[in-house]
């Protein structure tokens, strides 16, 4: 018996949410929490996948599956286990290496809840495509389709600038510490926002190149931030932005319209985590609110 292990961090995107699709120059940091994933491969020994994922260390979904009829033999949560056999029927069509005789029994945990939105999929996609030593961006557009900065930000472990494009994405590894992330809280908003409902929003609208570069630029500007008050400033322009071609109203308008200092969205908008700043009594105020967990911008991003 082979065993392997595996880890993917999260992300979190900071600049060009929405535009990154269309080629606009993105920010991503990685997070400190991720997933795991460990593969027992079971020499000539068959031809059954046993796959069992656990959120938190609990517990989860368990499949097992035949890869040679491409049937599922057990599980406990149906639809789960259909996605998990048509990604390993992906992994089959771009690589059928791994699927030669022997029997494989996986492992995963993510270590955050499912629905703080940091990459439960690009994790686990860039996590199998690791296994199966295959192009994990490949592998996610068959699978789920979307932008691919996750992927990136899964594979590099480090933040990076993210540049999509029509035949091969540009990425690049950087520094990002920035001198007042003491300053950066984020707080969940309680809820798992549906990516595929905010990109199907932003695709019925007409963009032009310029707004395309607009959020580029932005992106550029955030970097050279040299204090907190610039990057603020930065960030309401950004949420301002968005929100008019979305023509949505801002978190900030929607849930802290008193709130004295800026709140942007991070990711599909309506949901998972936000970025703001520190502002005295900040810890109550979201608590009054409902909205609980909250966390230093060092607890949560990997450096």
């Amino acid at each position: 018996m082979i065993s392997k292990s595996y880890f993917s961090p999260g992300k979190l995107l900071i600049t060009s949410e929405y535009f990154v699709l269309d080629g606009a120059l993105a920010l991503a940091v990685p997070t400190v929490l991720g997933q795991e994933m460990s593969v027992n491969e079971i020499l000539n020994n068959g031809n059954t996948i046993i796959w069992e994922a656990f959120h938190e260390n609990k517990f989860w979904l368990k499949v097992k599956i035949d890869y040679v009829n491409w049937k599922i033999l057990e599980t406990n949560i149906p639809s789960a286990a259909e996605f998990i056999l048509k990604v390993f029927k992906e992994i089959y069509h771009l690589s059928s290496e791994k699927f030669s005789g022997n029997s494989y029994e996986f492992r995963t945990n993510l270590q955050f809840p499912p629905d703080f939105g940091l990459g439960s999929s690009s994790t686990l996609m860039n996590n199998l495509a690791d296994w199966a030593n295959i192009d994990a961006f490949l592998l996610n557009e068959k699978s789920l389709g979307g932008s691919g900065y996750d992927i990136a930000v899964a594979k590099e472990k480090s933040p990076i600038l993210f540049k999509k494009s029509a035949s091969k994405s540009e990425i690049e590894k950087i520094e990002f510490k920035p001198c007042f992330s003491d300053e950066l809280i984020l707080v969940h908003l309680n809820q798992k926002q549906d990516s595929r409902k905010g990109i199907d929003l932003y695709r019925s609208k007409i963009k032009s190149d310029g707004l395309v570069k607009e959020f580029s630029d932005l992106t550029k500007a955030v970097l050279e931030a040299k204090n907190i008050d610039k990057f603020s400033d930065l960030m309401e322009i950004h949420e301002s932005k968005v929100s008019s071609f979305l023509n949505i109203k801002t978190v900030k308008e929607q849930l802290f319209p008193d709130l004295p200092v800026f709140i942007k969205s991070l990711g599909a908008w309506g949901g998972d985590f936000v970025l703001t700043r520190k502002f005295q009594n900040y810890q109550e105020y979201f608590a009054k609110k409902g909205f609980n967990s909250m966390y230093k911008w060092n607890e949560i991003v990997q450096f």
